[in-house]
């Protein structure tokens, strides 16, 4: 059975009375299961309309966010095509299961660099759900926590590096301290500067 992840596009405009949404509107996201597949719904409502709807199926998810028009970006082709944010959207919908270590770190990667953030979890009967929102575009990404032990971590961090640079300059190994497998993920240098 293909497991339910994929990204959710943000919409624009209330899924309950169809207004649409103003920029920097306070509003309500929520993941709902999907009846014609097993996958997931994405559906977005005014804070009122989400009081007042009438359908009242419990969400898998939810979270309040903040509304801002999609910006549609001008594609640089000199850009590298393989940095963390397009290589995990790629993964995400290419769905394969001996990617779900990379798409976990991947995910921490982009959370740490403050793109993603964390706006619940999830237990599910295959393991745990992780739900991501990106902080620009308001896309979705339900990613599994593959509960990577810690003796996997360093070899994991190395296959994203391979694939996100493939000819790295040698540097010093650096052990992780932590015990929590998402606190022991790099972010690559660039990231530094990145906008907080």
């Amino acid at each position: 059975m293909k497991e339910p992840w994929s990204i959710k596009i943000r919409a624009r405009e209330c899924a309950a009375t169809g207004e649409p949404f103003e920029a920097g509107q306070k509003i309500r996201a929520a993941i709902f299961p999907d009846p014609e597949s097993s996958g997931y719904l994405r559906k977005d409502f005014a804070l009122d309309a989400w009081e007042s709807r009438e359908e009242k199926e419990p969400p898998f998810s939810t979270w309040i966010t903040t509304y801002e028009p999609p910006v549609l970006e001008e594609k640089v082709e000199d850009v590298v095509d393989q940095d963390p944010e397009s290589l995990l959207r790629k993964m995400v919908e290419e769905d394969e299961a001996h990617t779900e270590n990379v798409r976990y770190i991947l995910a921490v990667m982009l959370e740490r660099q403050k793109l993603l953030r964390e706006t619940d979890t999830q237990e599910v009967p295959t393991g745990k759900l992780r739900v991501y929102e990106h902080r620009k575009t308001g896309d979705v990404f339900i990613i599994k926590d593959p509960q990577i032990p810690l003796s996997d971590v360093d070899k994991v961090q190395a296959e994203v590096k391979q694939m996100l640079d493939p000819d790295p300059e040698p540097e010093a190994e650096v052990k992780p301290e932590s015990e929590d497998p998402k606190e022991a993920v790099e972010v690559p240098d660039e990231s530094k500067d990145e906008e907080e």
